[in-house]
């Protein structure tokens, strides 16, 4: 079992203007946001950037119509990068050095090459992203999005079977202060769980059976900021710091933007939401009874094979401080290794190896 802090992160920082009570709410706001945006791709040969006249802080990405659009925080650490440029060393200077620094990047140090702009016009122009030109947005808002993927398969987020999880288990009604659906001018996440219909585990605990929910992370940037992700998991409960407790078969998926990523998303993520939509309670059921019953006759050998050698001791060990006994079947593996999982400090590597460890549900 292990501790998910993923929902919790965003809890603990995002803004109030970030939290959603719903995802019709969400799909609106990001609806607004595609239809004020607009993805161009310019040679760095055509674009400059100036400073804001009376600011000695603010710039502008200038482009060949002569347009200015001010870059949010992000976009502006991306232009750096372009630039070659270090982008916390430039928000230290004036302006009008910063704009030569980059200027300078983009026009005389490097070869010319197109680059990607996301622009946004709500008023004030605004510069969201600038990326390479064959970066593979997938969209948060549109019918062709995210949210609205989550919505044709989970309905608004908090009166459907998925929805705003409770707090210990118990069902509250939700607030910005709850929430566990989030979104912001870089990225989105999203957390929904079924927790009326739990799925009875015999011997969860010490030799006493327990019940568990379904859940799921869903995460995308338009911006660049972060992959598309999907985390799907069994929990205990979750707490009212929307930390995921007693997590079990954790599952994750995730697709990097690149040029054919849109592709992917309609082809294998969106069937992928559907199915788990679809799938019941009782097939997780089926699926942990036929771990708990294959008894493992080599249990060094079943664990070497899978997450190498020199690992096995440690599986073992977490094992046996969790439940107090040694490893007999796959489902104790499944177990021993997400509890293992836990003293890993690097978040990648613990995501990987509580991945491979869901994956022996579905191991014949």
């Amino acid at each position: 079992m292990s501790t998910l802090m993923d929902c919790n992160a965003q809890w603990s920082t995002r803004p109030n203007d970030e939290r959603y009570l719903s995802l019709d709410d969400m799909q609106a706001h990001f609806d607004n946001m595609r239809e004020r945006s607009r993805a161009v791709a310019v040679s760095t040969r055509d674009v400059q950037v100036v400073p804001l006249t009376g600011n000695n802080r603010a710039l502008r990405l200038v482009g060949p119509k002569g347009n200015g659009f001010a870059p949010t925080h992000y976009a502006f650490g991306q232009l750096a990068t372009i630039a070659g440029a270090p982008a916390g060393y430039l928000r230290t200077l004036p302006a009008p050095m910063a704009a030569d620094c980059i200027n300078y990047g983009l026009q005389v140090n490097r070869d010319a090459e197109d680059i990607g702009l996301l622009l946004y016009s709500n008023g004030a122009p605004i510069l969201r992203a600038a990326t390479g030109p064959r970066y593979g947005r997938i969209w948060n808002g549109g019918n062709d999005g995210v949210v609205q993927a989550l919505r044709d398969r989970f309905g608004d987020g908090v009166t459907g079977r998925f929805r705003v999880p409770g707090e210990f288990g118990q069902r509250v009604d939700i607030t910005k202060e709850n929430t566990t659906l989030f979104a912001g001018d870089r990225d989105m996440f999203v957390f929904l769980a079924d927790e009326e219909n739990r799925i009875e585990v015999p011997n969860r605990r010490d030799g006493h059976s327990g019940s568990m929910a379904r859940g799921f992370f869903v995460w995308n940037s338009e911006v660049g900021a972060r992959t598309l992700g999907i985390k799907t998991f069994l929990f205990d409960y979750v707490c009212c710091n929307r930390i995921v407790w007693g997590a079990n078969d954790v599952q994750t998926f995730t697709l990097r933007h690149t040029h054919s990523a849109p592709h992917k998303f309609i082809e294998e993520v969106r069937p992928m939401l559907q199915s788990y939509a679809n799938s019941s309670a009782a097939n997780v059921t089926r699926a942990i009874a036929d771990a708990r019953q294959h008894r493992l006759d080599n249990v060094d050998a079943f664990l070497a094979k899978r997450f190498g050698a020199r690992m096995v001791e440690q599986v073992k060990a977490a094992h046996l401080t969790d439940e107090g006994r040694p490893i007999e079947t796959r489902w104790d593996v499944v177990t021993a290794v997400t509890a293992h999982a836990r003293s890993i400090a690097f978040q990648d590597a613990r995501v990987d190896l509580e991945t491979q460890a869901g994956e022996l549900l579905t191991t014949a």
